[in-house]
């Protein structure tokens, strides 16, 4: 079965501080759902990028960028790795996902099949 990663696009200066206890309730749901159906390999936040540091390589010389990196709107928040039938199937996940978070959210889900 072949495998797919979403990277969980947020804009991570309007993020909300927060979840709703509902969003929580929610999102538990889902995820008890995804484990019984066995289909998630692997899943994880990731901390700010004022914590991270890029590292560059160009023309034969190594450069290193640490965070915060101001010229991102939009950020990786997250991953996952699925193991699905095909790509309907991890979309339709994903739509789910999505779904389950509070109107104050703003979430972008890319979704990759990883190349064997």
């Amino acid at each position: 079965m072949p495998r797919f990663l979403t990277l969980i696009r947020i804009d991570e200066k309007n993020a909300p501080s927060t979840q709703s206890p509902e969003m929580e309730e929610r999102m538990g749901k889902l995820f008890e759902e995804i484990t019984k159906a066995g289909v998630i390999l692997d899943m994880g936040g990731l901390q700010p990028t004022s914590d991270g540091t890029r590292v560059h390589w160009q023309d034969g010389k190594l450069s290193y960028t640490d965070g915060p990196f101001a010229e991102a709107k939009e950020v990786i928040g997250g991953y996952t790795i699925w193991q699905c039938k095909d790509k309907a199937e991890v979309l339709e996940w994903t739509k789910r996902f999505v779904q389950v978070h509070d109107e104050d959210w703003t979430v972008t889900v890319e979704v990759r099949q990883i190349q064997e």
